[in-house]
């Protein structure tokens, strides 16, 4: 498949990136994709540089960047700002960090709230709605 990433329609671009052709259209609206020229009377067409453009915003999407923090590595993109590219990756480390110890704290409270619903059953009132109720 990989010698045949040129001259792609939109379609087989999409097909070729994994994702589905509205994605191809929003990536070019927000700016990450360019649209190609679209010859005399013809259809645009994708090659394999766009394919792997395309599969680096997914790859970056799946990291947790936004679309506007993919943009700025895109920029970066030629390899001669790495120091530029690892601020963004530590900015996005640090919510991420920020987001688990922020799901270790709900994790906890739930356990307990579930473990006095199983200790409590049968009352009247719920330890779990109880618990709602007053924050």
């Amino acid at each position: 498949m990989e010698n045949n990433l040129e001259n792609l329609t939109i379609g087989a671009f999409a097909n070729a990136a994994g994702v589905n052709v509205e994605t191809i259209r929003f990536y070019q609206r927000k700016g990450l994709l360019l649209e190609p020229d679209r010859p005399y009377g013809s259809i645009r067409r994708y090659g394999g540089s766009d394919v792997a453009r395309v599969k680096f915003v997914k790859s970056a999407q799946r990291l947790g960047f936004s679309l506007d923090e993919i943009g700025e590595l895109l920029k970066l993109e030629d390899g001669t700002h790495c120091s530029e590219a690892a601020e963004l990756a530590a900015l996005r480390l640090a919510d991420v960090r920020a987001k688990l110890a922020d799901l270790a704290r709900i994790e906890a409270a739930l356990s307990k709230l579930v473990g006095e619903c199983h200790v409590h059953q049968g009352n009247v009132s719920c330890p779990l709605i109880a618990a709602l109720h007053c924050c």
